[in-house]
């Protein structure tokens, strides 16, 4: 594990390099956190309906959702992208290493370090300098503190484990261009991004559920916010660890299939 420890170090330190980028990013989330919680705002004011989460936590979950956008399995590995195109993925097979961990390890850190410097200045401005009414609230409690803390732990790994889905389909798809356009609004949308789960009509719930996308990001911000008791954390943990392994198992063998026919690209 020393071989595999080093990597996700390595490669993460390597991303918290990328500090324009970071504060590019910072600025057009916070961006997009304020037009957001400006439509759920005219949305709850033109509704009388009872809703499944009350104003105040959706501003939070909204703000949770700017803050861990990084943490989203949106996009592949670039560089991985680029190694299969120019061939030198080679390189990548001459290492004394279990490729399917070597590139898990590199998807960790790239789920991790970017949220990571983006998401403390978004926590704190949204958290100090919005009016009270949009303001990004602490966990409802210590319990949903800790509860939210361990689900993230649960998100990154199952992020990286459908992220690395990405990196294997280039074995067969070489660019991966298709993956990386058609996946991204399913992302989104099944994870909670651009609205809340619970938002979604009933009759939808139980696939919504079902789907490993809501273990991204609806899971731990329904726990920071309240919305789901530290009690029933045990079941949401099974299905996001479920999910990963599942996938890590489906990964494991589409690269072992892949890597028995690969052809080097220009070689």
């Amino acid at each position: 594990m020393r071989a595999y420890l080093s990597v996700v170090r390595l490669r993460f330190l390597l991303l918290l390099q990328y500090r324009v980028a970071a504060i590019a990013g910072i600025g057009t989330q916070f961006f997009f956190g304020v037009v957001r919680v400006m439509i759920l705002d005219a949305f709850f004011r033109s509704s009388a309906a009872s809703q499944p989460m009350t104003f105040a936590q959706t501003v939070t979950y909204v703000w949770l959702g700017q803050a861990m956008l990084g943490m989203l399995p949106w996009n592949g590995d670039k560089e991985v992208q680029d190694l299969v195109r120019t061939g030198n993925v080679a390189y990548e097979l001459c290492r004394p290493l279990d490729l399917y961990n070597l590139w898990f390890g590199r998807t960790v850190a790239l789920r991790t370090a970017p949220t990571i410097t983006r998401a403390i200045p978004i926590f704190l401005a949204a958290g100090l300098l919005m009016p009270p009414e949009y303001r990004l609230l602490q966990p409802a409690s210590a319990a949903h503190g800790v509860a939210w803390l361990v689900s993230t732990a649960g998100a990154v790994v199952l992020s990286a484990a459908i992220t690395n889905l990405f990196s294997i389909a280039l074995l067969w798809t070489i660019s991966g261009e298709g993956l990386v356009r058609m996946l991204p609004p399913v992302v989104t949308l099944l994870s909670g991004l651009v609205i809340p789960l619970s938002f979604f009509p009933d009759w939808v719930q139980p696939v919504l559920r079902f789907l490993p996308f809501g273990g991204v990001m609806d899971t731990p911000f329904r726990f920071y916010t309240g919305n789901l008791a530290p009690a029933s954390a045990l079941p949401w943990l099974a299905h996001q660890l479920g999910w990963t392994a599942a996938l890590v198992v489906f990964g494991r063998h589409l690269i072992f299939r892949g890597l028995k026919r690969v052809i080097v690209q220009g070689g």
